[in-house]
């Protein structure tokens, strides 16, 4: 799959301004900013730890921020709840999927249709989308696959019809046919009017996909910049820390020097 263009004349529709963050006395963001524009596919990058899933759970309301600012289409909704992001139009698909094992995969998509803005995505189109679905209606989503229970956690997101849909982790732990074949599912959201901010420690995939690329390391931003300006080794410098990266990539990269 090819990249999607980014829009980049347009104004954010996603912006993240300053996002500080901890765990207890452990600081998992330190001043993380990105703007995200519609028809994007940004990726988060980094290592374990690097504060990637704080990232979209704190953009997602279920974690507080200590410091800085999440804005939806220009208006600041740091202070909102969860489910009331959600119904602006901001939803998680998150590490490890989260269904309810005991609820039916139809009763799993109707608790995401709960807080659903008007669109395109209902109950239906997911069925629409997974051939499987319909006819495992009634099934418990606990006797699902791994990736079943992905395309579960997917379509219970895309029925609240958001703006942003962040995807956490959408490979993990998942055999490469089904993530290629989730993957693959990319441009027919696009095609909706999702925009997408997307968390995956494969680089090769999120290379493929994104049109913008943002680095983590230890919570701070180490390089943002689109997939074809940026190299194999200011990669490998931004994600492992290993080496600086070097002066002649910094321009027009966002690349954080320190």
């Amino acid at each position: 799959m090819t990249a999607v263009p980014s829009a980049g004349a347009l104004p954010p529709l996603l912006e993240v301004a300053g996002l500080t963050a901890h765990h207890g006395q452990l600081r998992a963001l330190d001043g993380v900013s990105l703007q995200v524009r519609a028809g994007d596919v940004y990726a988060i990058i980094g290592a374990n730890g690097a504060g990637k899933s704080t990232l979209l759970r704190t953009i997602a309301g279920l974690h507080r921020p200590t410091a800085g600012s999440v804005r939806l289409d220009g208006e600041d909704v740091t202070g909102r709840r969860a489910e009331r992001r959600l119904a602006a139009g901001i939803a998680l698909v998150p590490e490890g999927r989260r269904l309810f094992p005991s609820l039916t995969v139809e009763e799993n998509l109707l608790v995401g249709a709960s807080y659903a803005r008007p669109g395109p995505w209902s109950v239906e189109r997911v069925y629409e989308l997974f051939g499987w679905m319909r006819d495992r209606r009634r099934q418990p989503a606990s006797q699902l696959s791994g990736g079943e229970q992905q395309a579960v956690a997917l379509g219970r997101a895309l029925v609240a019809n958001p703006r942003v849909l962040l995807l956490d982790e959408l490979s993990l732990g998942l055999a490469p046919v089904v993530v290629h074949r989730i993957y693959g599912m990319l441009p027919d959201l696009l095609s909706t009017g999702v925009t997408v901010l997307l968390v995956e420690q494969d680089v090769s995939q999120a290379l493929r996909v994104a049109s913008r690329i943002h680095c983590l390391l230890e919570g701070r931003t180490t390089l943002e910049g689109t997939p074809d300006g940026l190299t194999a080794d200011s990669i490998e410098g931004a994600y492992f820390g290993l080496a600086a990266v070097p002066e002649s990539a910094h321009e027009g990269l966002g690349v954080d020097p320190a």
